[in-house]
């Protein structure tokens, strides 16, 4: 994994943006798409909010796409395994760019036809614990015309990311707005944030 590490924090460096085409090993983004079809037949996934616990709410003019939260203590082996993969690159995080990250939270994510996430960024205004933010996509089948692209706002362009099979994501949570555009088929992603203690 240190070869996936290094190439989306170069990308990163260069750009205020990493993306790295093949993080996830393909063998386990196959099994956590397994897993995400699993709890979507069992109506387990919820409607995503907007903002956190102190002020949350649920608007589906911003946003209309379900989640799921990962979590060890469901003992499923392919989350474990994911979330492995996270402890490792929080320990690259800090040991090669200083950040000082202590924690993260994750979950699946799943965009029905028709769905989007308008322009946001991902720093709660009451609390910034979140420090980067990462994508990781699971869409095998994903095809050009298909929609929900990840649309970036530089300060001088903007950058469209395919939300294609196991490609990871990574940005700042405070400086870049983005949006999902509308998608026309299912998207299924996994989605967190690398978190600090606040000072």
């Amino acid at each position: 994994m240190d070869s996936a590490f290094h190439t989306i924090i170069e990308d990163f460096i260069a750009n205020n943006i990493g993306v790295c085409e093949l993080f996830l090993p393909v063998p386990l983004a196959l099994e956590l798409k397994k897993n995400l079809l699993e709890l979507i037949d069992n109506d387990a996934l919820k409607l995503a909010g907007v903002g956190n616990d102190i002020a949350i709410t649920k608007n589906k003019l911003l946003r209309n796409d379900k989640i799921y939260w990962l979590d060890t203590a469901h003992g499923n082996l392919f989350e474990n395994k994911f979330l492995a993969i996270m402890d490792a690159f929080v320990v690259y995080l800090n040991t090669t760019c200083y950040t000082g990250i202590t924690g993260y939270e994750f979950h699946y994510t799943l965009y029905p036809s028709g769905s989007f996430y308008r322009k946001h960024k991902d720093q709660f205004q009451n609390n910034d614990s979140r420090q980067f933010s990462m994508i990781f996509y699971l869409n095998t089948a994903w095809k050009s015309g298909d929609g929900g692209e990840l649309c970036v706002y530089h300060d001088a362009a903007t950058q469209l990311i395919t939300p294609t099979n196991c490609k990871a994501v990574f940005f700042r949570s405070n400086e870049l707005a983005h949006e999902v555009l509308e998608t026309l088929v299912p998207r299924m992603s996994i989605t967190g944030w690398f978190k600090r203690d606040a000072l």
